[in-house]
């Protein structure tokens, strides 16, 4: 049996129906309302850079980004890129003009402003107009490709241009001078503040009773001490290792809070570091809320009667239910994955550590419930409810805004109101079907590849 007589050839996609005026038509009404919305689109762009510079998000959100996910509904991703494009039109008038009038789409305009400056945006404007979003694409990433060869050069000429000159001088000194890479810079940097912190505690174990009013003329200047670091580095470097001790317990910061404070941030008693340096009484209570913790009982005199053993505010096996359980931070809005264990109800005013008195927050969360005036609660429905200082609930899904009956019709009003200009053919690029050399194109508009042509 053949098979192939039993294939049907029968089209599959079915005739159109209508005459080719009327859809001729149709397609110019979606040409043209897709105008209107990038029109309203710029003006929208507009209002979030305005919102961003003005700092409007900032209410308990990380980012205007942020906002966006929990006001707008937007994606995440799609929402950086909000910000950024809005942003990047601040600088960019030509383009964002081209936006506002219909001229240009989003997509072209999110494309561009990835490559577009203040000196470039002209002709990358006629780009626009010129080519479809596709062409607009493929000139972009062009165009980042040769920033990114002439990025790659200039990094190649500035690690060809490392070194360390070291020299004696007429006197007998060693001079060093040099060039380092960035990265190593950096490396180089923190053995100095490592090397420097080692040194000044050597030197206050051994002067104990040297204070600030002790200062004087022989006071090492910071690039003496640096060069006191770098003969540190460079003997712990041949004896193979700088400190016996180990860097987890040498770095930890410690905070000396009294029971009161941690009950009542208005009750008496102290809240400091190790050097006495003041902390607030709401930041301690933040720092206990999830951390490691040692009860220490003193006399009348100050004297430590008692040290009890290191235990954690939130057992592990109590947090792992609690991340299984929260999957996050639980502020409306955020979602970040890692967070730090808060306590509803303090752990301080007494009474067991449970599930129902935790709530999963991340850093910046939890500095906002503690420190800026943030609530959160949990009723007897069980469900969190957070408010903001000024004692409104913050929800976790804003109230849907307020939509026109028509919302095309008031769109176009509002645009013929701003003597707009928009029509089915607004957006119609220049292009008339001829091939795009994109080499060719970029050798024509990239400043640089126009520079190394010429060369």
């Amino acid at each position: 049996m053949n098979m192939l007589s039993d294939i049907s050839l029968a089209p599959m996609i079915q005739p159109t129906v209508g005459s080719a005026a009327d859809l001729e038509h149709l397609g110019d009404q979606i040409a043209e309302l897709s105008a209107h919305l990038d029109a309203a689109g710029a003006r929208l762009l507009d209002l979030i850079r305005e919102f961003d510079a003005r700092g409007g998000w900032n209410t308990g959100f990380v980012s205007c980004a942020a906002w966006l996910t929990w006001r707008v509904g937007l994606d995440r991703g799609a929402a950086r890129e909000r910000v950024r494009v809005a942003r990047a039109l601040g600088t960019l008038p030509l383009l964002a003009q081209a936006l506002a009038r219909g001229e240009l789409s989003y997509s072209k305009v999110r494309a561009l402003t990835r490559i577009a400056t203040p000196e470039t945006e002209e002709r990358l404007l006629r780009v626009g107009t010129a080519g479809t979003a596709e062409h607009v694409e493929r000139i972009v990433r062009g165009w980042r490709r040769v920033d990114r060869q002439a990025e790659a050069r200039e990094t190649a000429r500035r690690h060809a241009s490392r070194g360390l000159h070291v020299y004696q001088d007429g006197d007998g000194m060693v001079v060093v001078r040099g060039r380092l890479d960035q990265e190593v810079g950096a490396v180089l940097v923190q053995a100095l503040t490592a090397a420097r912190e080692i040194l000044y505690q050597r030197s206050r174990a051994t002067h104990p009773d040297t204070g600030p009013a002790d200062v004087s003329e022989e006071t090492p200047t910071m690039s003496q001490q640096h060069a006191d670091a770098l003969a540190l580095i460079a003997e712990t470097a041949l004896h193979h290792g700088m400190d016996p001790g180990t860097s987890g317990e040498r770095y930890q910061v410690v905070v000396h809070v009294d029971a009161a404070i941690l009950a009542d941030p208005d009750g008496p008693g102290q809240s400091v570091l190790e050097d006495g340096t003041h902390v607030p009484a709401e930041t301690s209570r933040r720092l206990a809320c999830d951390a490691r913790r040692v009860v220490m009982r003193h006399d009348a005199d100050g004297r430590v009667t008692e040290v009890g053993a290191r235990t954690r505010t939130i057992p592990p096996a109590l947090r792992l239910a609690l991340q299984h359980r929260d999957r996050g931070c639980r502020f409306p809005g955020c979602g970040v994955r890692f967070g730090q264990g808060h306590h509803i109800r303090h752990w301080a005013h007494g009474g067991p550590t449970t599930l129902s008195n935790l709530a999963l927050l991340c850093r910046r969360h939890n500095r906002a419930v503690h420190e800026e005036g943030y609530g959160v609660e949990r009723p007897p429905d069980g469900e969190l409810c957070f408010r903001r200082p000024d004692g409104r609930i913050l929800p976790e899904s804003p109230p849907p805004a307020a939509v026109p009956a028509d919302p095309v019709e008031a769109l176009r009003a509002q645009h013929d109101a701003q003597h707009l200009r928009i029509h089915a053919r607004t957006a119609m690029p220049g292009w008339l079907g001829e091939r795009l050399d994109v080499g060719w194109a970029i050798d024509v508009l990239h400043p640089l590849a126009t520079s190394s042509r010429g060369e």
